[in-house]
C-alpha cells in the first residue's frame, strides 16, 4: 500500500528546536533487557543488546555516507556540557559520546572502511522494543525538499504568499488566525511575504513539509524553513478526502492527492481549507534543510524520530523495506537528526530523501514495518 502517514495523522512539519517536556520513568530491568523507559504515552522503550553480525545487512552498507552526518550531529553533541542530562540515564552521561565524537578522524570520513570500523570500535547495538506491547516492529515514513515554483515579488502566475512569522503571534497566548482567514487577507500588515507561489497546491504541501526550495524565474534558489505555526489543530486531508470518497483509502497517497486537488480547482480550497492548521517560514542559508538537532539534513541519511525516547545524534540502523518496492529491503544506517508532529512512539521514524521528483516518489510512497537498532557508546552502559 502507497504512503498514508503524514496524509491521514498529523503532519511532519514541525521541523524545528524544540524543547520536549520529559516525563521519564525507569524500571528495573529484565534478563536481556538493558532498560526501560516510559513517557506518558503509555510506551516504553526497552533495548536488547546485539552484536554487529545480528545487524541485518550491516556489512553491505556504505557507512561512510553516515559517518558525515554523525560528525554534524557531534558538533551539536560536542558542545552539551555535563549539565545536559536528558536521556542520561538511558544514553549515557554526554561525555561518553564526547569521547566517540573526539574519536573520529574528520580526515578520513569519506573512506567507508574507517567508517565501518569507527562505529564498530565506538558503539554497540540495541534492538529497540516498545516494553509495552513486546513490538520490535513499527511504521517507517518518508518525507522531502520539495522545490516549488516562486518569486520574490508578486506579479503575473506568482500570487500565493509564503508568509514570515507574524509579528503579533505569541506562542502560548492560544490559537491564532485560520488558514481560511489568513488566506482572505486578515494577517494584512501583520507578517510580511518572503516569496509568492505560483500554485497554491504547491504552498499547501511546502506547509506540511515544512521546508522546501523555491526556484525564481532567473533559476535563483531560495530555501526555507518552519518558522512558527497559527497553533490551530491540523486536519489531515487524505482522511478527509476518504470519508467524502473521493479517494480509496488504499490509493491515498501524497501522488493521489496532489492529482484530485489538481483535477477539482473548484473544490480544492475548500479541503485545504479543512486544515485550520497555518506555517510560517523563514529563510535558510547553507547547505540544505534544517532539522530539529540543528544541523543540516543528509538525503538518506538524516531520520525524524521522536525525541522522547532517542536522544538527537544516535546512530540509527534500519531494516524495513523499498518505498516502491516492498519485496526488496531498504537497510541502512542513519543519524537521528529531526523529529515531526506525526513521529510519536518507540518505533517509529520518518526517513528524509532529499529533494527532486525521486524524492518525492519514495517519500510519497513510503510507509512500511521495519525494526531499528540504536548504536550507543561503548563506554555507555545504560542502566539496568
Amino acid at each position: 500500500m502507497t504512503r498514508i502517514g503524514h496524509w491521514l495523522k498529523p503532519e511532519a512539519q514541525t521541523r524545528r528546536r524544540t524543547k520536549f517536556a520529559f516525563a521519564f520513568i525507569v524500571a528495573g530491568g529484565l534478563a536481556g533487557c538493558v532498560d526501560r523507559v516510559a513517557t506518558q504515552s503509555n510506551q516504553i522503550l526497552n533495548l536488547t543488546p546485539v552484536t554487529f553480525d545480528n545487524l541485518p545487512g550491516w556489512s553491505n552498507d556504505n557507512h561512510a555516507a553516515a559517518l558525515k552526518p554523525f560528525m554534524r550531529s557531534c558538533g551539536k553533541l560536542l558542545k552539551k556540557s555535563s549539565a545536559d542530562n536528558s536521556h542520561n540515564r538511558l544514553f549515557g552521561r554526554i561525555e561518553v559520546w564526547h569521547k566517540a565524537c573526539r574519536n573520529l578522524e574528520r580526515r578520513r570520513v569519506g573512506d567507508s572502511d574507517y567508517a565501518k570500523r569507527f562505529f564498530e570500535e565506538m558503539f554497540r547495538p540495541y534492538l529497540v522494543r516498545d516494553q509495552v506491547s513486546a513490538k520490535s516492529e513499527g511504521i517507517f515514513t518518508g518525507y522531502y525538499e520539495p522545490e516549488i515554483s516562486g518569486a520574490l515579488v508578486r506579479y503575473g502566475k506568482f500570487q500565493t504568499p509564503i508568509y514570515g512569522k507574524p509579528k503579533d503571534l505569541r506562542k502560548g497566548s492560544g490559537p491564532y488566525l485560520t488558514r481560511r482567514q489568513i488566506e482572505s487577507g486578515a494577517i494584512k500588515g501583520q507578517a510580511k511575504p518572503i516569496a509568492w507561489i505560483a500554485d497554491p497546491i504547491d504552498a499547501f504541501f511546502l506547509h506540511i513539509q515544512g521546508s522546501g526550495r523555491i526556484r525564481t524565474p532567473d533559476n535563483k534558489i531560495l530555501r526555507v524553513g518552519f518558522a512558527g505555526h497559527n497553533g490551530q489543530p491540523y486536519t489531515a486531508i487524505g482522511r478527509v478526502l476518504i470519508k467524502q470518497g473521493a479517494i480509496e483509502r488504499e490509493k491515498i497517497s501524497m501522488q493521489s492527492i496532489r492529482a484530485w486537488l489538481s483535477n477539482n480547482p473548484s473544490r480544492a480550497p475548500a479541503i485545504m481549507n479543512r486544515n485550520k492548521r497555518y506555517v510560517f517560514f523563514r529563510r535558510l542559508r547553507g547547505a540544505g534543510p534544517i532539522g530539529a538537532q540543528g544541523v543540516a539534513l543528509t538525503p538518506g541519511r538524516s531520520l525524524a524520530i521522536d525525541p522522547r525516547f532517542i536522544r538527537y545524534g544516535t546512530p540509527v540502523w534500519l531494516d524495513t523495506k523499498d518505498p516502491l518496492n516492498a519485496e526488496k529491503s531498504f537497510r541502512r544506517l542513519l543519524v537521528a537528526q529531526d523529529t515531526g508532529g506525526a513521529i510519536k512512539g518507540v518505533v517509529r521514524g520518518d526517513i528524509f530523501f532529499g529533494h527532486g521528483k525521486a524524492a518525492a516518489l519514495n517519500a510519497g510512497h513510503m510507509k512500511q514495518n521495519g525494526e531499528y537498532y540504536l548504536l550507543l557508546p561503548r563506554d555507555a552502559v545504560p542502566a539496568s
